[in-house]
């Protein structure tokens, strides 16, 4: 049986101990990555909150980042 339900890419990088960078690829075929402050403890636990709340950081920075998704164009 042939599932067809989108599972996004999530790459994670820390900027610091309690900040946390997180790009996510999209249904659509694109890609976006999100900066916030987070305790520190668990950056694998904190990926969701950076998705569900962080900033959207600008593209020339998400690529120096992120540069595993250069193949795809990163969502406006």
């Amino acid at each position: 049986m042939y599932d067809d339900t989108f599972r996004p890419v999530i790459r994670r990088r820390a900027l610091a101990t309690k900040v946390l960078v997180v790009a996510t690829t999209r249904v659509e075929g694109t890609w976006k990555a999100y900066c916030d402050a987070v305790p520190g403890y668990d950056h694998q636990q904190e990926v969701d909150a950076v998705l569900r709340h962080g900033d959207q950081i600008a593209e020339p920075f998400a690529r120096v980042l992120f540069p595993e998704f250069d193949s795809l164009p990163y969502a406006a």
